[in-house]
């Protein structure tokens, strides 16, 4: 059976605020934990009203105190954004308060636009340094040696599963270096999916973390039962994913019968989004087997930006099932 996960960005629905939305995250991961999925991410965006995860450490302590067996973690931390000292240290607190169940993904983009990277006082050349920062905050996980002047405390020989994210074969070939697992962003950067798997799985070197390739892929799933209730709900990411394409980024949108954009948007969408799942179990089962055939992945991480909170919920429980059974 494949491993199946969550990544969630805690939605802010129009109408609704940050406070719910945090809770409607907390109770997707307390459902997913008994539907069977085995993480649950949160992710790192900035100045986007839509996404309540921007404190992410802050939101995957609350998510993880919420729970018992799930594991949770980022999906990720966009560490030019930060010193590594700084992710050293939240992540082993969360670590050494949740022990066993914290997953540190490691993103190079800023995850935010240029303005926003300036108001937190970053350099966008920070970006350049992303495989020294990697480096660097893998050392502070170490167990602290003796005669070491700078420590992460809490994180040093704390348990951290470290990954590496990426949408482009960049992130494909340093996870392959560092010997570290690679997750593929194909929900929304569908283009380099392939031959970046290929590329890590080629490439890679084991390590004292991880002794053979190991591959995860994210894909969009909405689903419902009637394929017409299902395509309605996409309409929400469709709208969402236009915005903040024309600049216009706001809370996440209700569902419309049609999403107005020229044909050159709608080619956009189309294929910006074409790993998504939409319809009835058996459609989304169809696919998923698909997908799975085509990249050999060894965990599917799915989301699903979907306006009603108990059509989320019904969406996920969908998807567990059909997982449980690929």
């Amino acid at each position: 059976m494949v491993a199946f996960s969550v990544l969630d960005l805690a939605p802010i629905p129009d109408g609704s605020d940050a406070a719910e939305a945090l809770r409607r995250s907390r109770d997707l991961a307390q459902h997913a934990e008994a539907w069977g999925y085995r993480r649950f991410w949160l992710a790192e965006h900035h100045n986007i009203p839509g996404i309540a995860s921007a404190a992410t450490s802050v939101v995957i302590g609350y998510v993880a105190d919420g729970t018992r067996t799930i594991r949770v973690g980022a999906g990720g931390i966009m560490l030019p954004n930060h010193a590594p000292l700084v992710i050293a240290e939240q992540f082993g607190t969360l670590g050494s308060l949740h022990a066993g169940r914290i997953d540190l993904g490691l993103g190079r983009a800023p995850g935010t636009d240029l303005l926003t990277l300036r108001a937190l006082r970053r350099d966008p050349s920070a970006a350049d340094s992303f495989p020294d920062d990697v480096l660097e905050l893998l050392s502070y996980f170490e167990p602290a040696r003796p005669g070491q002047r700078v420590r992460a405390v809490p994180g040093a020989g704390v348990e951290v599963e470290v990954w590496i994210l990426g949408s482009s074969l960049f992130g494909a070939q340093l996870a392959a270096a560092f010997g570290l697992p690679f997750a593929f962003a194909s929900h929304f950067a569908p283009d380099a999916l392939l031959a970046a798997l290929d590329q890590y799985r080629t490439r890679f070197r084991p390590s004292p973390r991880l002794d053979r390739p190991r591959t995860m892929a994210a894909v969009n799933v909405f689903a419902a039962d009637t394929d017409e209730e299902a395509r309605r709900m996409f309409t929400s990411l469709e709208l969402a994913f236009l915005r903040l394409r024309r600049g216009e980024p706001g809370k996440l949108p209700g569902p419309v019968e049609r999403v107005d954009a020229s044909p050159a948007e709608q080619a956009l969408v189309r294929r910006a989004l074409q790993y998504s799942m939409v319809g009835t179990r058996d459609a989304v089962r169809r696919g998923l087997a698909t997908f799975l055939e085509r990249t050999h992945v060894d965990e599917l991480m799915l989301t699903g930006q979907i306006h009603d909170h108990a059509a989320r919920l019904r969406s996920f429980e969908i998807a567990a099932e059909v997982c449980s059974a690929l």
